[in-house]
């Protein structure tokens, strides 16, 4: 017993003699934390399906001449009939927009060189006709005054507000619905949502229609395009905590 008091005497006393030699003993205490959460995602999707209210297409006019001034001319005084004509159908100024216009020369390669032998010029407008049972009538009178060209039609709703709100509003109930099955299912309990993502989809495309040769407005039959339904489609993601 005595001993070992004397030996825990000597090891202090040979700590205390070291420290005030070397400095004090360093010491390394390294901290970790771990975090677990644990979460899964579902997803849902909703559809509304409703009548487009407007109607766009593209017209336009394409010319060729001996020179730049003739196709420039020629061009503008057809296109001005066109945009006029359009707007006897009740198409507003503001509804009608020039998209393109350009005029480049065209060449003869025949004789191994390069050599121009005029210009052509196009120009085309993009109308969209609010009234939407219109938009026949409105190609109609753009072919009759001049138009040579038509673009695709396409059909749209002005306001997607109310569509959209009840598909997010069906895709939402069908994805808590998939989480809720998907806990019973399990045995476990659902927590907070913590993720929320959602997408668009279904909007209606343009309909694509055979560009018109010059002299179109000749013995031809009415345009008849039929606006149909449009599909609004909301797809949502939901990630919810699991609980035990």
């Amino acid at each position: 017993m005595k001993q070992t008091a004397t030996l825990i005497v000597f090891f202090f006393l040979a700590l205390f003699a070291y420290t005030r030699l070397a400095g004090p003993i360093p010491f390394s205490i390294t901290s970790v934390t771990t975090q677990k959460t644990d979460s899964f995602t579902v997803t849902g999707e909703g559809k509304v399906f409703i009548k487009p209210d407007v109607a766009r297409t593209t017209v336009g006019v394409q010319v060729n001449g001996a020179t730049v001034k003739q196709v420039q001319q020629e061009l503008n005084n057809k296109i001005n009939q066109v945009s006029a004509a359009v707007k006897k159908t009740g198409v507003a100024d503001k509804d009608i927009q020039t998209t393109n216009y350009w005029i480049s020369p065209t060449y003869d390669y025949t004789a191994g060189s390069q050599r121009i032998t005029g210009y052509s010029a196009s120009t085309q407008l993009t109308i969209k006709a609010r009234e939407i049972d219109k938009i026949n009538e409105v190609i109609d009178a753009a072919t009759d005054a001049g138009a040579n060209t038509v673009g695709g039609v396409s059909f749209d709703v002005d306001d997607k507000t109310k569509a959209e709100n009840e598909a997010r509003t069906k895709a939402v109930a069908e994805a808590k619905a998939k989480a809720e099955n998907a806990a019973r299912a399990a045995g476990f309990q659902l927590g907070s949502i913590v993720n929320y993502s959602e997408g668009f989809g279904g909007y209606p495309g343009p309909i694509p229609m055979m560009a018109k040769a010059e002299g179109m407005a000749v013995d031809r039959a009415p345009t008849q395009v039929e606006p149909g339904s449009s599909e609004i489609v909301v797809t949502v993601s939901l990630s919810y905590e699991i609980r035990p």
